[in-house]
């Protein structure tokens, strides 16, 4: 299959490009980084830079693939996420970036769109199972998730396969989000906000990566992509910090909370996600069950110098890559 990856310099691209050449697809690694695109080149795929705001060379790009998988976003450091106007950019790709290559894919006859979206839109849960029929309320700084949605139904109802992955809390020992949350840690309080018994659901980049391969067979449709344990948030919290030698932390101070407004609200929600629709359509399971094996494989690699999971060479992958 020839398949188009767009943000395929990001922290799943970069690991999925690679697995996408490895199980004999023809990858074309779509970006804006010269250098990175460099690096994806030299693992088998032909790279490109591509400005998904350029409908014209979004469609050129687009012609003649059979899937593309759109993981392209632009999350802003961390000190910059409450500030007006910090996700004004992930904003436009995800609703002209992903409105482009569905029309692209349309007008060319691409039979598949994988979209990226974000799992963590549904509202409060407390300690129910949320599955992707789960009722959606998504706030200012992330509405745009609706609208890279609507891209992927788009490509359906034009007798395509339009696929939405949902992806729970990404983390790995190369985020940047990471360090930022370690230093939290390391003062002594959790890096998210929300009740300790509030559930979050995680995935690492290298489950996410084996996702969007197994992503290239599943039916039409919304998927949430998640471990299979979601944990209390001081549960969470504290593998995290046990990982790396630390004390069990405070809860995040309320003012801290406060001054973040809906952004703070909704990561301060209870989202026990489930992955059932997915393991059953895709045949993929996670290779890491939950963040209390991921944390402690996220520690030993940055303990390490290294960039990947332990783990992502023997699992976590679709059943076509055993």
């Amino acid at each position: 299959m020839r398949v188009l990856v767009t943000g395929a310099t990001g922290v799943v691209g970069r690991r999925a490009v690679p697995l996408l050449v490895a199980t004999g697809h023809q990858v074309t690694a779509a970006g804006r980084h010269p250098e990175r695109l460099r690096r994806l080149g030299a693992a088998g795929a032909d790279p490109l830079t591509l400005d998904l705001f350029d409908a014209a060379a979004v469609r050129r790009a687009v012609a003649g693939h059979d899937a593309v998988v759109n993981l392209a976003t632009h999350i802003p450091p961390s000190a910059r996420a409450l500030l007006p106007g910090a996700w004004r950019e992930n904003d436009r790709l995800r609703r002209d970036g992903a409105a482009a290559l569905a029309e692209a894919a349309i007008a060319e006859g691409v039979g598949r769109l994988v979209q990226e979206s974000f799992a963590p839109a549904y509202a409060d849960g407390g300690d129910r199972w949320l599955d992707e029929d789960a009722p959606l309320r998504p706030t200012s700084y992330n509405q745009t998730v609706l609208d890279a949605e609507r891209a992927a139904a788009r490509v359906t109802a034009a007798g395509g396969t339009g696929v939405v992955l949902r992806f729970a809390y990404f983390y790995g020992p190369d985020a940047r989000h990471v360090r930022d949350m370690l230093g939290m840690l390391r003062r002594g309080w959790a890096p998210l906000p929300g009740p300790p018994s509030a559930y979050v659901s995680s995935i690492t980049h290298d489950d996410a990566a084996t996702a969007v391969i197994a992503a290239l067979g599943v039916p039409a449709g919304t998927y949430n992509v998640c471990d299979d344990e979601p944990l209390p948030r001081g549960e969470w919290a504290g593998a995290f910090a046990a990982a790396f030698g630390l004390a069990p932390p405070r809860p995040m101070p309320r003012w801290l909370q406060w001054i973040g407004g809906s952004t703070m609200e909704l990561l301060s929600r209870s989202q026990r996600m489930s992955n059932r629709r997915f393991r059953a359509a895709a045949g993929w399971a996670p290779a890491v069950p939950s963040a209390r094996e991921g944390w402690a494989d996220v520690a030993a690699a940055m303990s390490a110098g290294g960039s990947g999971s332990s783990r992502a060479a023997t699992g976590g992958r679709p059943a076509s890559m055993s």
